[in-house]
Parts: C-alpha cells; structure tokens; sequence
C-alpha cells in the first residue's frame, strides 16, 4: 500500500484542476467533473496509476441516490473514495436521464474531490445563493477515511503540513486524530 500512497500523493500535490466554468446567471466560476478528469489524466500516466470510476444507484425510503466510488490503483493496491447524490427525477426541465446524469455528475465529482483532496468550499456549491437573499448556511464536513488520514500524514512528513492543516478544516477530526497527523 505504500508504493500506491506515495504515488497518489505525487498526483495530489501535483493536481491543478482551475475552475475553468462559468454561471453567468450566479457570477461564479466553478470545476466541473471533467475538468478535474482532464487535469488528473495526465498525472495518473506520469505515476504510472489507473483510476476507474462506478456509480450504483441507491434507495432509501423514497430518496433514490447516486453513489459514485473512485478507484485508484497500483499494481495488486487500490484505494476507493465515494460520494453520494440525491436524484430528482421530478426535475424542472430535466427528464428522467438528465436528472440521474447530473446527479451521477455531481457524486463523481465529490469523489474525485476526496480522493485527490481538492478543496471545494469556495466552489459555486457552497457559495451560490441561486437568486435568494437569505441564505442558511449549513457546513458538511466529510467523514476522514484511514486513507485519507494516511496521505495526510504522508504529506505532512513530506513537509506539506501547512496544505494538509487547511484541509483538516473540511474533514470530521478528532483531536486524537489530528495529533497523529500532525506529529
């Protein structure tokens, strides 16, 4: 498992992905699921990694869901990240393909975003008040897997430990947790 963390770490202290979308609508520029995989691409050959993505669709109660896992591996070693999605199907102006697309969209790109720790907070999804102008703000913080936890400590031993401190703030961390990370 080391061969593979050391070389999805090369890939995530290496990753650009710019957000190169706009909503002209919102004013705000956003990444979208292929522009994280045109980005990553390139570096996935350089390190010699493959990276496959699969979504299963999910129910619960009445909640249909998308969950999207990201694969990377190295030879026999794999690492997964997922996210998950909310489908609508009773979507304005979608039909039944576009609203399980765009869902499929949205859960592959948060999985992209937790594999390679790319940091949305400041991304159209967290910001964008869509018209309104109250806007309650409910912060999700993700759940801090044994792998990420490892690339972390990878990272900070690396001496990245400025970069992984800012994205500590995005993940659930205990302060036991914190501590092993940080040294």
């Amino acid at each position: 498992m080391k061969e593979l963390q050391e070389r999805l770490l090369k890939v995530q202290e290496e990753l650009k992905a710019p957000k190169n979308q706009r909503n002209n609508f919102g004013k705000y520029n956003y990444r979208s699921c292929e522009d994280i995989l045109e980005a990553v691409k390139p570096l996935l050959v350089k390190h010699g990694l493959a990276m496959t993505i699969a979504d299963q669709v999910h129910e619960a109660g009445e909640l249909i869901y998308i969950e999207s896992t990201v694969m990377v591996s190295y030879e026999n070693e794999r690492i997964a990240s997922t996210a998950q999605a909310g489908v609508d199907p009773n979507r304005k102006g979608m039909d039944i393909a576009q609203s399980f697309g765009s869902s499929s969209s949205y859960a592959r790109k948060y999985a992209l975003n937790g594999m390679f720790l790319i940091d949305d907070t400041k991304d159209a999804d967290a910001t964008n008040t869509h018209g309104k102008t109250e806007v309650t703000k409910m912060v999700t913080k993700k759940k801090l897997t044994a792998a990420i936890k490892k690339a972390m400590k990878e990272a900070v031993a690396n001496g990245q430990k400025d970069a992984v401190v800012s994205k500590l703030a995005n993940y659930e961390v205990s302060d036991k947790d914190k501590a092993e990370i940080l040294g």
